[in-house]
C-alpha cells in the first residue's frame, strides 16, 4: 500500500484506467456517454474513456481515505457551478455515476464492504491492494530508470 501513496497520482489513475479498461474489470453503462458528471458541469465529459478514469479514480480514493461510501465520494468529485451573475453555489457529483462504479468494482473483487467502527464504506481487499500496488510499483520503476539517465 505504500506505493500505491508515493508515486504520481495521475499516472496511477491513467494506468490503473488503461487496466482496467483492458481486463475488462469494469464497463461503461449504455447511458454513460449522455451524461454530465454532476449538477456542476456544464458539458459531458472530453474523453470517450471517462468511465475507466473516473473508476480507477475511485478506486485510488477508496486506497487513501477507506472506508468511504458514496456520499463522501459525491462531496469529493463536485464542484462550483457557474449560474451567471449570482453567486456560484457547490454542487455533488453525480451519485449514479459513483454508485454504478462501486457495484462496478466490488463485482470485480476490487473493493469490499465494510464497517470499521462507526465508519461504514467500502475498502479495498488484497486483489485490490494487489491490483495498485502492481502499477505503482511499475510507475516507480519507470521514474527511477528515467532519473539515471
Amino acid at each position: 500500500m505504500t506505493h500505491i501513496l508515493t508515486v504520481n497520482p495521475n499516472e496511477l489513475v491513467n494506468k490503473a484506467a488503461e487496466e482496467l479498461k483492458k481486463q475488462k474489470l469494469v464497463e461503461p453503462t449504455e447511458w454513460s456517454q449522455f451524461v454530465k458528471t454532476g449538477h456542476h458541469k456544464q458539458r459531458l465529459p472530453d474523453s470517450e474513456d471517462w468511465w475507466f478514469y473516473r473508476a480507477a479514480a475511485i478506486l485510488r480514493s477508496i486506497a487513501r481515505l477507506g472506508p468511504i461510501g458514496t456520499q463522501k465520494l459525491r462531496t469529493k468529485y463536485g464542484g462550483k457551478k457557474n449560474r451567471g451573475h449570482k453567486p456560484e453555489h457547490r454542487y455533488s457529483a453525480s451519485g449514479s455515476i459513483i454508485r454504478k462504479v462501486l457495484q462496478q468494482l466490488e463485482k470485480s473483487e476490487l473493493i469490499k464492504q465494510t464497517e470499521k467502527g462507526v465508519h461504514k464504506g467500502r475498502v479495498l481487499t488484497p486483489k485490490g491492494t494487489s491490483f495498485l500496488d502492481k502499477i505503482a510499483v511499475q510507475i516507480a520503476k519507470q521514474q527511477y530508470k528515467d532519473s539515471k539517465q
